[in-house]
Formats: structure tokens, C-alpha cells, sequence
């Protein structure tokens, strides 16, 4: 008799998915205790599943042990921009052995490539076993999720830097800068395939949005001239924190950016600085941000601000 039986996710199975991922919710926190304590609760945990299982397409497999279900894997599909795909979200996923993560996957994802979902997405905790199951599986790491306390002392920007608050006569910086994270993504070895906006797009935005008291943007000026800027605003402006990986009470630092020609000078560091003192100042608990791993300036510059990695977002690509 087979020690264990994967089938077909169904309804019937979000209560146990649920029990499944609060526990994974709470050993998670045991590392990164900032991260929202609700979803140790298998009645918010459901919430959750739910909301996957009903958005659609979704599709998804269970692994039961004696009939007890012990592993689930649940995919949906989001927009095209991200190519033919299918995503396993935070709440999408979990196990009681990291390795039946890859029998999990194996039978949802013959259905997600029948149906012409090729390219595969999976937000997984920094649980290194459990990262290690999905990199077995093909994927590598893309992006970073990380979070780190609000600072309790003052920050202090490099002497030869002027941070500041942005005003309306930086606007024709602004737009330039807007441009600058784009355009470094999209090289090597990077290659980000998003769609670059214009300057007259990148002008109008600000002209808009500048006094928008929702969002804190910051410029960094060395020798009189403005080098680079910042902005942070509340992390539930951010679509791509949610559930499970959105902190209560969490500051967002949601962009930076330095002119090429005025980097070596602190001024990325000195912005997100004054994000992080912006988030204290505001009364928020924590702040979080995100970055392409591949992006070698913010990879490095962040973890060296503090930010701790709490998930891994996973690619796989099928076919080549």
C-alpha cells in the first residue's frame, strides 16, 4: 500500500490546508516575529486559502497520509504581463515534509502546462528546506522579500549629502530618476522584460501625485545637485505584500533610485535611511521592502541596511 496518495485540491480540503499553514505561519514567526501573528489562527489562515481557491482557475494538488491531509500545493493564474503563469502564493502552499513539496508540484503542474501555464511563480518562507525542495525543482530564486524593525535612534545622512523632503521645483529630477530603476533592471543580469515609461508619462505622474500626503519622497543632493531619491508610504499601498507577508503597522520603502553617474557617493543608503526614520517618525512598527536579487545594487544594498529576507519569490520557466 502506497505510504501516501496525492490528489486533486478540492474544497473540502481548505480546512486542512488551513490547520497546515497556520502551523508553517507560526514557525515562520519564530524567525521573524514582526510578521503578522493573525495567521497562527486556523480561522484566518482559512480566509486565506480560500480566497485562492475561488479566485480563477486555480488549481492545486493534496497529499493525505491515513487519510490525514499533510501537504497542499494551490496555483492561480495572474495577469498576462507575467507571461503564461501560474503562481503559489504565501498562503499557497504547505507541508509537513519539505520534500513532498516536489510530489505536490509535480502533479499540479502536469495540469498548469496542459492549460499553457509555463511560467511558474512560488512565494516560499525562508525555511531552508523547504527552499531547497522548490530549487530541486527547477526553480531559482527572483526577487526577495525582506523586513526589519523601525529604527529606535536617529539616522544621520553622510556629511557631504543633503537629504530632503522632495518639492514640487524637483519635479524634472523626479521623472528622470523614475526611469533610472527601469532601465538598470533591464540589463544584465537583470533582464527585467517590464515595460519602461516615458519621460512625458514619468513628468505627468509627479505633476499629479506630489502633494499626495499618502507617500513620503525623498531627494539625496550632492554638491548642490539632486542625485537620487526615495519614497516610502504604508505597506498596504503595496499589492505585493498581503496575507500572510504584510506586518501589521509596516512603513513600505517602495523605490530608490540614484543617478549612474553619482553612485559611490552613500546617497541609495542615505535614502533609505531617511525612509526608515520617516516610518519611526510616522508611528509605524516596521518597515518592509522587496528587490530583484539579480539586481546587484539593491541586493547588497539593502541587507546591508538591515532588511532581513523573509520570503524567496521562486521562478521556473518550462520548455527550455
Amino acid at each position: 500500500m502506497a505510504r501516501h496518495v496525492i490528489r486533486p485540491f478540492e474544497e473540502a480540503d481548505l480546512p486542512a490546508a488551513a490547520r497546515l499553514l497556520a502551523e508553517r505561519h507560526k514557525e515562520h514567526r519564530k524567525r521573524h516575529p514582526l510578521l503578522p501573528a493573525d495567521y497562527e489562527d486556523e480561522q484566518l489562515a482559512v480566509v486565506e486559502v480560500t480566497a485562492l481557491w475561488e479566485s480563477e482557475s486555480a488549481s492545486g494538488a493534496v497529499l493525505t497520509e491515513a487519510n490525514e491531509v499533510t501537504g497542499y500545493v494551490l496555483g492561480v493564474p495572474k495577469a498576462k504581463s507575467w507571461g503564461p503563469n501560474v503562481w503559489v502564493e504565501a498562503a499557497g502552499h504547505a507541508v509537513r515534509e519539505p520534500e513532498h513539496i516536489r510530489d505536490l508540484y509535480a502533479v499540479a503542474a502536469a495540469k498548469w502546462v496542459d492549460e499553457g501555464r509555463t511560467a511558474h511563480y512560488a512565494l516560499v518562507p525562508d525555511d531552508a528546506d523547504l527552499v531547497d525542495a522548490w530549487f530541486r525543482l527547477g526553480f531559482g530564486s527572483q526577487h526577495a522579500h525582506a523586513i526589519q524593525p523601525a529604527p529606535s535612534t536617529p539616522l544621520v545622512a553622510p556629511a557631504d549629502l543633503t537629504v530632503r523632503r522632495a518639492t514640487r521645483d524637483d519635479i524634472a529630477v523626479l521623472a528622470e530618476l523614475d526611469l533610472v530603476l527601469p532601465l538598470h533592471q533591464g540589463r544584465s543580469p537583470v533582464f527585467n522584460a517590464g515595460e519602461l515609461p516615458t519621460l512625458e508619462e514619468a513628468l505627468a505622474d509627479w505633476e499629479e501625485s506630489i502633494d499626495d500626503q499618502d507617500y513620503a519622497t525623498f531627494v539625496a543632493e550632492y554638491d548642490g545637485r539632486v542625485i537620487g531619491s526615495s519614497v516610502g508610504c504604508s505597506l498596504e499601498k503595496s499589492s505585493a505584500h498581503s496575507g500572510l507577508a504584510r506586518p501589521d503597522n509596516a512603513g513600505f520603502l517602495g523605490f530608490a533610485a540614484v543617478l549612474p553617474e553619482a553612485r559611490g557617493h552613500g546617497a541609495g543608503r542615505a535614502l533609505g535611511e531617511a525612509v526608515l526614520q520617516w516610518a519611526a517618525d510616522t508611528g509605524y512598527t516596521s518597515v518592509v521592502t522587496d528587490w530583484r536579487v539579480t539586481n546587484l545594487l539593491s541586493s547588497r544594498t539593502w541587507p546591508r541596511l538591515g532588511f532581513q529576507q523573509t520570503f524567496y519569490r521562486l521562478h521556473r520557466l518550462i520548455g527550455f
